[in-house]
């Protein structure tokens, strides 16, 4: 099977997110051939390095969302006429209408679900003329490409002003003026440039805005591209699954999309700074997240499978328009060797055991706001009026969020405040740490006696979490590996991966977070015997292995619905024998099927064609139409 894996911000490359489970994927199902697709969010991530790919992964196409993106149109192509022109406003204004129009999932009062709010049929019509717009912006460019000059022009301002200004837009529409048009109309440009790119199997490499390169560094001119996929798989649900939809909507490729952080959600807690960190007005903010919850939307109707990461994450995709019977979780796989020696010291044993003294609190994560470490310093200055024996450990992975400037030096400040470097109980001498030793430490990961999460994890009897945002608290699974007791806040997805073998707080709220520390400090047996149910429950869920066995299944069970439109030939042009599956020779309707199967007579050797049988199917339909085209109810031109 041949898999085109689309990506936003993420794999290949180094720093990009999702990077460790799509490698981890690629590597688990190595038996399909992978070709990836990313959209990369700014320059630094462009010029940095790839991960080490493995041989599954067959080729790389790469584009940038950052910039101006435009380059010179191709000969012939480009240049509107009369007739492009009056298309394009068509398109243009019919997406323009609906990001404008209230009743999206990026729009205030938003409903649970499209299709009930308002008006009888009021969602569902703003949905099918999204698409009618967004679909018609894809074939324009496809056809005469331009579309990034189109999407800066004068003409789409002009729509967007006409859009905002009509009767039932939204209140924050009403109030957009010329700048800000012209930041929506540039943010909406780099937001659909996979539009125009070249990966649709036009055979012409070097298309407006895309980068080829293969993983061996061949040139990607006159490859499929999407066209020569069996399935297009994507990372998130915001522009990386635009190509997919496209594939869909021309090849009637299956999509399949994973979210394990929902892109949505992101999109929202980070919507009140633009690129470079400059502060976007209510309009602008009001309009993209509008665009970014119809997108959503579109990419959730659309795609055959949705695979969550959990229940948290689902109720997120189902308020925005994902019908729940093709929504499937499936947990995120981690690597749980790497805790394995600190899980199984401490499954038999003690404190001694484990290697940490029985007082000591550890926290692991970025130092930002959404963390709130100034709760858990509050919390700790109650435990340690409680046990002045206790000690907290904080310890810094990777670089803080850009929103976060200033909060390190806040917290350490905050802990110099409340813990002078000297000791608050004058027997305290007596103890093992010596006069003057402040009982708050930071620390960074891969510091002198912290080389790996597993080693910060093993010096702590008890592992806290003190979120107020969470989505997938991957920090927690980590220390369920490593067979710690755990005191975490109830956000996210806290509680289902807990599931009864942690203690949860209210999220801020020091005393319930001094309180179950306290509990867990002063009973060494409950919390052997948490963190022994909390290792056992992480290697029943959240290995790797049932990640890759997971999607192993899906995607077998989403072919199996598909038709098999390629063909596979030699170095020298012939057909390669048995490359196609047996279920491509089977006459007739397909189990679950819409339509009859492609004609034996065109898959089937020429013995078998020769042989008594049933009289042969009509030749498929031409590619757009027929049994595997999108549904005619799709509301598009």
């Amino acid at each position: 099977m041949r898999v085109g894996l689309l990506t936003e911000g993420g794999y290949p490359y180094a720093d990009g997110e999702a990077r460790l489970w799509c490698d981890r994927l690629v590597r688990g199902l190595a038996q399909h051939e992978f070709e990836v697709y990313a959209l990369s969010r700014s320059a630094r991530q462009a010029a940095g390095d790839f991960m080490e790919l493995p041989g599954a992964v067959r080729r790389v196409r790469t584009a940038p969302l950052w910039g101006e993106g435009a380059r010179a149109p191709r000969r012939g192509r480009g240049t509107y006429g009369r007739r492009e022109r009056r298309r394009f406003a068509e398109c243009f204004g019919e997406l323009a209408a609906a990001i404008s129009a209230p009743g999206g999932p990026g729009s205030p009062g938003a409903p649970a679900a499209a299709g009930t709010a308002g008006p009888a049929g009021a969602a569902g019509s703003q949905a099918d003329r999204f698409a009618s717009g967004l679909y018609g912006l894809a074939e324009l460019a496809r056809e005469r490409g331009g579309l990034p000059a189109a999407l800066r022009s004068e003409t789409a301002v002009r729509a967007l002003e006409r859009a905002c200004h009509a009767s039932g837009a939204l209140q924050g529409a009403h109030r957009a003026r010329v700048a800000d048009l012209l930041t929506v109309t540039g943010a909406l440009e780099r937001a659909l440039r996979p539009l125009s790119l070249d990966w649709y199997g036009d055979g012409e490499g070097g298309g407006e805005g895309s980068v080829g390169e293969g993983s061996a560094g061949e040139s990607c001119v006159g490859e499929p591209g999407l066209s020569g996929v069996d399935l297009c798989h994507a990372a998130s649900a915001g522009p990386a699954a635009l190509p997919g939809l496209l594939a869909r909507r021309f090849f009637g490729t299956p999509l399949l999309i994973t979210e394990y952080g929902v892109r949505l959600r992101e999109y929202y807690l980070a919507s009140a700074a633009g690129p470079g960190g400059a502060v976007l007005s209510a309009p602008v903010r009001t309009l993209l997240a509008s665009f970014q919850g119809r997108l959503t939307a579109e990419a959730y109707a659309r795609a055959a499978l949705i695979t969550p990461g959990n229940t948290h994450a689902r109720r997120w995709q189902e308020r925005c328009g994902g019908a729940p019977e093709r929504l499937r979780t499936v947990y995120p796989g981690m690597d749980a060797s790497r805790f394995a020696e600190v899980g199984e010291r401490g499954a038999g044993g003690g404190a001694g055991e484990r290697g940490d003294d029985g007082w000591t609190l550890v926290w692991l994560g970025r130092l930002e706001p959404a963390k709130d470490v100034v709760a858990l310093l509050h919390a700790f200055a109650q435990v340690r009026r409680a046990v002045p024996r206790a000690r907290l450990r904080l310890v810094e992975t990777g670089r803080p969020a850009p929103a976060a400037d200033g909060y390190p030096a806040h917290c350490r400040a905050l802990a110099a405040h409340l813990f002078p470097d000297f000791p608050d109980f004058p027997d305290e001498a007596a103890d093992a740490h010596p006069v003057g030793d402040s009982p708050v430490s930071f620390a960074r990961l891969g510091d002198p006696g912290l080389p790996s999460a597993a080693d910060a994890y093993a010096a702590g009897s008890v592992v806290v979490l003190s979120s107020v945002v969470e989505g997938f608290p991957v920090g927690l699974v980590e220390a369920m590996f490593c067979g710690c007791a755990t005191v975490s806040t109830d956000v996210g997805a806290v509680c289902e991966v807990i599931g009864g073998t942690g203690l949860v707080v209210p999220p801020r709220n020091p005393r319930a977070l001094a309180d179950a520390c306290l509990e867990l400090l002063a009973d060494p047996e409950r919390r052997e015997r948490l963190g022994a149910a909390a290792r056992a429950r992480a290697l029943e869920l959240f290995t790797a292995e049932q990640n890759v066995a997971a999607f192993r299944g899906i995607y077998l069970e989403l072919m199996s619905h598909c038709p098999v439109r390629r063909g596979e030939y030699g170095p020298g042009g012939e057909p390669v024998p048995f490359a196609r599956p047996a279920e491509a020779h089977i006459p007739g309707r397909w189990a679950g099927g819409a339509g009859p199967a492609p004609s034996p007579a065109a898959h089937t050797p020429t013995w078998a064609t020769a042989q008594p049988g049933p009289e042969p199917e009509p030749e498929p339909e031409p590619l757009g139409v027929g049994p595997y085209a999108p549904p005619a109810d799709e509301g598009r031109p």
